[in-house]
């Protein structure tokens, strides 16, 4: 035996029905922040920026993303161990 209920209700009214806070306002508090931090960081995602990051501890790490990128390209495996 087959027992099948279909529900319409919208996405509130079953929060309501469960007895489930509504959190609306939070979620548009986090989203408003979200992007008024990425927004403040965007120009740190930019690929010069990335790089100057990188650059800036040390030729070691630019030597590493080199030989990363290098081994990609030739086809080996980038993990030594």
């Amino acid at each position: 035996m087959k027992v099948k209920i279909d529900i319409s209700c919208s996405p509130e009214e079953a929060r309501a029905f469960f007895g489930l806070p509504d959190v609306r306002g939070i979620n548009e508090t986090l989203t408003e922040e979200m992007t008024k931090r990425l927004k403040e960081n965007l120009s740190e995602l930019s690929p010069e920026a990335m790089m100057g990051q990188w650059m800036s501890l040390g030729g070691k790490m630019g030597e590493q993303f080199m030989g990363l990128m290098s081994g990609m390209v030739k086809g080996e495996p980038t993990d030594k161990s």
